[in-house]
């Protein structure tokens, strides 16, 4: 599955993935959680904000992430 087809997946899923995410990522707020709403851009931005890692590792977190679903 390409990682566009898989984020068309995550943001059509967000609700019922929003837990999946703040497990992986404990750092994220509900507040992070309900302003992300499925954004790839906003979901990286708040990791690397809450996190302080770079950009290309937060991608590749995401992609893993992503791939990993069963949507």
């Amino acid at each position: 599955m390409s990682t566009s087809s898989a984020w068309d997946k995550i943001v059509g899923n967000w609700k019922q993935i929003q837990g999946d995410a703040r497990t992986r990522w404990g750092k994220l707020t509900d507040d992070d959680i309900e302003q992300i709403a499925g954004q790839r851009e906003k979901l990286a931005g708040k990791l690397q904000e809450r996190y302080g890692i770079a950009k290309d590792d937060v991608n590749k977190q995401i992609d893993d992430w992503a791939n990993k679903l069963k949507l």
